[in-house]
């Protein structure tokens, strides 16, 4: 998937962020946690907060739940691994209690922009810049705009990354033609345990 595709599924909540998907923008040291998600994981460099919300609203509820908390902020991704659950419950629950002020379980648009308002920011919580995508996207946009572009060839593609990227669609697409084989096997009565056959 190319940068122009991934324009075209951006929410249309983001009629507020401003920025280029072809291009990171540069950040200073002393960004916030929020700034340096936003530059590096959407290459947004102006937003405010309704945008912020909207964009990290997966289900597009008007709310934000614990697990859209945990994704924002990278808790899903593979990158995070190696959290343990405790720690990621911790996490969730300090953001949480930042945000959540009427104490219903999830944080709305409204509470949100209340908290920006105040003139806080969500903190860095270790957890790195927050990894959301799926691989298509986080492959795109963190390695192929770096080092590839348009007139990138096949054989050009010998980077780790890319090898790693490409061996996964390989696993994917020979695990399918496994599944799809053994669904073409029809049922073979004499390895049905006997107790679950009609007598």
């Amino acid at each position: 998937m190319h940068a122009a595709v991934l324009l075209a599924i951006v929410p249309k909540g983001l009629a507020n962020a401003h920025g280029s998907h072809s291009q990171k923008p540069i950040v200073s040291k002393d960004a916030t946690w929020m700034e340096k998600h936003m530059a590096e994981e959407h290459h947004i460099d102006s937003w405010d907060a309704g945008a912020f919300f909207a964009l990290h609203d997966y289900n597009s509820d008007g709310a934000w739940q614990g697990e859209e908390i945990m994704r924002t902020y990278g808790l899903m991704d593979p990158s995070n691994k190696d959290m343990s659950h405790d720690r990621k419950m911790e996490v969730l629950q300090y953001l949480t209690g930042l945000l959540d002020k009427d104490h219903d379980g999830e944080v709305s648009e409204s509470e949100f922009k209340t908290f920006i308002d105040q003139g806080e920011t969500l903190p860095d919580m270790g957890t790195g810049p927050g990894h959301h995508g799926d691989d298509e996207y986080e492959y795109e946009i963190h390695h192929w705009e770096k080092y590839h572009d348009e007139n990138t060839k096949l054989e050009d593609l010998t980077h780790p990354e890319d090898i790693e990227h490409f061996k996964h669609h390989e696993d994917l697409e020979r695990a399918q033609e496994a599944q799809e084989a053994m669904d073409k096997i029809s049922i073979i009565e004499d390895n049905i345990p006997a107790k679950f056959r009609r007598h």
